[in-house]
């Protein structure tokens, strides 16, 4: 066995008779002893199906308590969880199974049937499980070689996971035993977790924030767990109050919905028992940061992360918050690339590199350009402050080139969101015939006036021209619904590049 499942197994036998995870959706509680009883079942499960160490299962499922015992069934025999969004459509789910050959797959019965006239595949229901009543396990048939029931080692994979995707083609992460277990107990520990924690879960669970960073810490510091379905603005304040939640995960979009949103500021009572509210997966504004902690009185812990590192490298220490930063390195080493060398020289701008214990060395498909010396090439930008905390300046993607000054989304977000009737705004490149870029802001205020949005068009260009250097401000302004999003929440801004390029072409025709 392994450091993880070692301490799975202790944790699982510590709270036997202790309501551990919630089912928000249909308001349950699950014990140690039924996910112990889950665990068992889907061994069982997984053994008929001829699934071993080593072998890869596909899992597309909604947020669910199941998460917790497929994991540990899984990482017990060495296998290995492949979990993907469960917004993934259905020929584009059947057509990655045919391309992967994967040994087995976790869906609900309903996307079940779309594997219905696949001959090779055999259809096993799961009726006899607490969590995930619906769910169906899909045997390749084609995966005949006997399956391997070795024990798994540090180094066998326990996920392969996507990356976000939002300026590219996702890659396949692989991640260890061994870096999953170092990885959650530098959570843990970073975030101050004891047994008194309950944490609310509203992030996708086939992402790496919730896998680790708050299911996995959580049940390894003995921590309560409380899974919604997905966020709900209008739900989240109730889900905190009547669950005696002590802290949570969430995104930049989140908070802005939280501050925005008429229902959630309605439903919100200073009474909570937050301890904090973590943030990461992509910057904060300062405005934004400042807004939400007058008006709920939590604390913001916004820390740097990503899929490659088991999510978490930086986190703002609790007692000393420094607004607008990323925190401090913990169990992370984290330098400034100059060239060929790696620095922490405070003010150095540059990309952002990482290594450590939880920190991938390749991805599935090799990428050797990511990789250097040991560290892992991040894509990000950014620099350290003479207090050691590390500032993001954005995705390098992501900065606008605009003949040859390079210009921050977000400190351009940053000054546009000042203005009262701005819900949301996302500032992206736009191809401009003298300048190679243009400045674009796509901005959601929650109005279809078009008079009214000229009107406002002006007062942005008016109100950024006093706030920004000549270079910074944008020279488009445009009125949306909403922003395409991942399923992680994170803006694609290469698609709203191209949203803002076809509305500048309609507006000039």
């Amino acid at each position: 066995m392994t450091r993880l499942t070692d301490s799975l197994h202790e944790r699982l036998a510590a709270v036997q008779n202790e309501n551990v995870v919630k089912d928000e959706a249909s308001g349950t509680w699950f014990t140690g002893a039924d996910i112990a009883r889950d665990i068992a079942v889907l061994d069982a499960a997984l053994r008929s199906a001829n699934v071993g160490k080593d072998d890869v299962v596909l899992m597309c499922l909604q947020n669910s308590p199941v998460y917790l015992p497929i994991n540990q069934a899984m990482w017990s025999m060495g296998a290995t969880i492949h979990p993907i969004a469960p917004s993934t459509g259905l020929d584009g789910l059947v057509a990655d199974f045919k391309e992967n050959q994967y040994a087995a797959v976790f869906v609900d019965a309903p996307r079940a049937t779309a594997f219905s006239e696949i001959p090779y595949v055999k259809a096993t229901p799961l009726p006899n499980l607490l969590m995930g009543q619906d769910m169906v396990l899909l045997q390749n048939l084609h995966h005949s070689q006997p399956a391997n029931y070795d024990a798994p080692t540090e180094d066998t994979l326990g996920m392969i996971l996507n990356t976000s995707g939002t300026t590219g083609k996702p890659k396949g992460v692989g991640e260890t035993h061994a870096m999953m277990i170092n990885a959650a107990n530098h959570d843990l520990e970073s975030h101050e977790l004891t047994p008194a924690d309950t944490v609310l879960i509203v992030m996708p669970m086939f992402h790496i924030n919730a896998q680790l960073v708050l299911v996995l810490s959580s049940f390894l510091a003995g921590g309560k767990m409380v899974i919604a379905p997905k966020f709900s603005a209008s739900k989240f304040w109730p889900q905190v109050l009547s669950n005696d939640v002590t802290w949570s995960s969430v995104v930049p979009t989140i908070v802005t919905i939280l501050l925005k949103n008429e229902k959630a500021n309605a439903a919100f009572r200073p009474d909570h028992k937050l301890r904090f509210i973590r943030c990461a997966s992509s910057m904060l504004t300062v405005s934004r940061h400042k807004e939400f902690v007058r008006r709920f009185h939590v604390p913001i812990l916004e820390g740097y992360g990503m899929t490659e590192s088991c999510s978490q490298c930086t986190l703002n220490p609790l007692d000393a918050i420094k607004v607008g930063s990323a925190g401090k390195p913990y169990k992370t080493d984290i330098a400034i690339v100059n060239g060929d060398k790696f620095v922490q020289t405070p003010g150095f701008r540059g990309e952002i590199a990482i290594r450590g214990d939880h920190v991938i060395t390749d991805y599935m498909t090799p990428h050797l350009d990511s990789f250097k010396d040991g560290w892992m090439l991040t894509g990000d930008l950014g620099y350290f402050d003479e207090d050691g905390y590390l500032w993001l300046v954005g995705r390098s993607k992501d900065i606008i080139n605009r003949g040859g000054e390079k210009i921050s989304p977000t400190k351009v977000e940053g000054v546009i969101e000042q203005l009262d009737y701005v819900r949301n705004v996302a500032v992206v490149p736009v191809p401009d015939d003298i300048y190679g870029e243009a400045v674009a802001a796509m901005v959601i205020d929650g109005s279809s006036d078009d008079e009214l949005h000229q009107k406002r068009r002006d007062e942005i260009l008016t109100f950024t021209a006093k706030h920004l250097a000549n270079y910074e401000r944008p020279t488009q302004v445009y009125f949306v619904d909403h922003f395409p999003l991942n399923p992680t929440n994170k803006i694609m801004r290469p698609e709203l590049t191209k949203l803002a390029t076809a509305m500048g072409q309609k507006m000039r025709a």
